[in-house]
């Protein structure tokens, strides 16, 4: 069966951006730094924050991963740098949702990260697709605790994705 020319142009951007990720690398003053795997195929994801108080100045990552994982957290780093904490948990929710099918694409939130509203068709490859998102969902988390701040807990701690 042929791919639609969408569905090519989607698998293109995920393509590129698993060949060229942004914001790869390391942080040499992160203000968190969290690392998180999936054990059901081996994707490792180190990624570290750098804040301006609730802003999120800089997000990187490091790790090694599938295409889909590589992707997802190169265009995770893309859309949550200049987000307020609240806007960049608001943004994984909403990433959560979209892997599973449950709301449909809004590149105005999500940008580039829309194209992998595909792997709902695939529920192993939604691990992958969510693992840098979880990270920085925990990473936040783990920010605001150490901070004191309220909401202080993780909406999908225990959950796997």
């Amino acid at each position: 069966m042929a791919l639609s020319k969408l569905e090519n142009l989607y698998r293109h951007v995920i393509l590129d951006h698993s060949s060229h990720p942004h914001n790869y690398g390391t942080l040499e003053n992160a203000d968190e730094q969290i690392e998180l795997n999936n054990p059901t195929c081996g994707d490792v994801i180190t990624l570290q924050l750098a804040m301006d108080g609730d802003i999120i100045k800089q997000a990187k990552f490091s790790g090694h991963g599938c295409s889909i994982s590589t992707a997802s957290a190169s265009m995770m780093t893309d859309v949550v740098i200049g987000k307020t904490k609240a806007e960049a948990l608001a943004l994984a929710e909403e990433f959560f949702l979209l892997v599973q099918d449950k709301i449909e694409p809004n590149e105005k939130h999500l940008g580039e990260a829309i194209v992998l509203n595909g792997v709902a068709k695939f529920p192993a490859r939604i691990k992958c697709a969510t693992l840098a998102w979880k990270a920085l969902e925990r990473a936040i988390i783990q920010d605001k605790k150490e901070k004191g701040e309220e909401q202080a807990e993780s909406p999908h701690e225990g959950e796997i994705l």
